[in-house]
């Protein structure tokens, strides 16, 4: 049996190419969240415009911190017995999605070596297992979210949109590094 076109499995290479996939997949699907936010913003302010004099009232909708933040807030908090400041609240957000994207990319990147079928799909099964585990039940499980039911439908798709990319990205540049 020839190994020409692809070398014998290994873990450690697994483990190595998922881990670059992981982190290039949560900077991809970052780049796409920051794209979806401006086009959402434009639009919502077109609509703003459109309908203001029926406002009767500013909106004061109060944004909680992201389940991010709140995970590195209950991890410091656990540790250490202190809150965050402001300052490493906007350190913790990236800190924490770039460490959680690289950790299941790895993951992702051992199990593609252990059961090759995994990789199968160009990363999107992937993407989608880890919104359906991370976003739709973990996240809301442990309290840094509401329950995904109390969610608008434009919520889980753009959520499910971003892990689709970052699946993609990940498989890509898991495959590239392979």
């Amino acid at each position: 049996m020839s190994t020409k076109g692809r070398e014998t499995r290994s873990v450690s290479r697994g483990l190595i190419a998922g881990s670059c996939g992981g982190l290039a997949g949560a900077w991809c699907m970052n780049q796409f969240q920051s794209a979806w936010s401006r086009v959402s913003k434009a639009v919502r302010s077109q609509k703003d415009e459109q309908s203001s004099e029926f406002a009767g009232g500013q909106s004061s909708q109060r944004q909680s911190d992201p389940a991010t933040v709140q995970a590195a807030a209950r991890l410091v908090h656990g540790v250490f017995g202190r809150d965050l400041t402001p300052k490493e609240k906007k350190v913790a957000d990236p800190v924490m999605h770039y460490s959680f994207g690289t950790v299941t990319g790895a993951a992702y990147g051992i199990a593609a070596e252990v059961v090759p079928e995994a990789a199968a799909g160009a990363g999107l099964p992937f993407g989608a297992a880890v919104w359906l585990g991370a976003d739709e039940i973990a996240v809301p499980a442990l309290g840094l979210s509401k329950p995904a039911w109390e969610s608008p439908l434009s919520t889980h798709v753009y959520a499910l949109a971003s892990h689709f990319v970052y699946g993609l990205t990940a498989e890509l540049t898991r495959r590239s590094v392979r």
